[in-house]
């Protein structure tokens, strides 16, 4: 019975967090829209407190532990195999989450020879940090795959998905990537953000303007229409229709705008326990070893985006 109390308890207390901090959205945007502009940002690039005491409280697997140096910014790596010996796989975890989410793979991974690559992103895991963004993503993929040189492929779930198509973009060595529950749109993401926050459409587009000042890039500069289509390896999107985070229709867009790629569609999943289903992770080794896995989906001049 205590149990079921405490658990009702924070649930309140929770979503009472949630009002506040939504009253307070809308009434900081007619008396103080500057500050809030600035705690809307702040907020957005801010992970949850709980995800950095869930990755503590995870088994590192028996992966040896190093510590990566990247723009100043300690990162917390994970290794398991010898990179340098074997065909090494990258994994880049999603918002508010952690490298050893992997662990679900190893085992498969570990079997047919391949050494496996984790970190944690700024702000995440065991890497110090308060804020973090989808640049800073990228950026920080793109070093690590710098360090242990080209990879047989790299694993990206959710915002770990968009870092992985965008680093490939700019250059990251890898063979082949599987994206499981990719974010496709940032724009639509920071929208979504703004909806749950209760933040006005003039203040969303005040914060677009403020996260672009201070990152260098546009949002739209991120989207994957923009990106994939410059990628030139193959890929396998994986992504549930009943996805609450990250809709699949932005795994969709992936598969249509990836030249190599197919989707692989599932049901029931959702945002999370897809990266952990076995039957995902055995179609995810079908396609590491070459086989065609999901569905080749073609073009349409009638694209919301343009033509792929």
């Amino acid at each position: 019975m205590i149990p079921i109390i405490a658990k009702i308890s924070t649930t309140v207390r929770n979503l009472a967090q949630l009002y506040g901090l939504r009253l307070g959205f809308v009434f900081g945007s007619h008396v103080a829209p500057q500050a809030t502009l600035k705690r809307a940002a702040r907020l957005f690039s801010t992970p949850m407190a709980s995800s950095r005491s869930r990755a503590l409280a995870a088994s590192t697997c028996g992966a040896r532990q190093i510590e990566l140096l990247v723009d100043d910014h300690r990162i917390a790596a994970y290794v398991w195999g010898d990179p340098k010996a074997q065909p090494y796989v990258l994994f880049a975890h999603g918002w508010s989450s952690h490298g050893t989410r992997i662990a679900a793979w190893l085992p498969q991974l570990r079997a047919e020879g391949y050494a496996v690559v984790a970190f944690d992103q700024p702000a995440h895991g065991r890497s110090p940090g308060r804020q973090a963004t989808l640049p800073d993503f990228t950026r920080h993929l793109l070093a690590v795959g710098n360090h242990f040189g080209p990879a047989a492929a790299v694993i990206g779930h959710s915002l770990g998905g968009a870092a992985t198509m965008l680093a490939m973009a700019r250059g990251l060595q890898a063979e082949r990537a599987v994206l499981i529950a990719p974010a496709a749109d940032p724009v639509a993401a920071a929208e979504r953000f703004a909806g749950l926050m209760w933040i006005g459409a003039n203040l969303c587009q005040r914060m677009f303007s403020y996260f672009e000042r201070i990152v260098g890039t546009t949002f739209d500069e991120q989207q994957t229409h923009r990106n994939a289509p410059v990628i030139g390896r193959p890929a396998l999107i994986v992504h549930d229709l009943e996805d609450r985070d990250v809709p699949w229709s932005e795994g969709e867009r992936y598969a249509r705008y990836w030249p190599d790629s197919r989707l692989l569609t599932t049901r029931g999943l959702g945002h999370r326990r897809v990266l952990d289903d076995s039957g995902v992770i055995t179609a995810g080794m079908r396609f590491l070893s070459g086989e065609e896995v999901g569905e080749h989906l073609v073009s349409s001049p009638n694209l919301p985006f343009g033509v792929a």
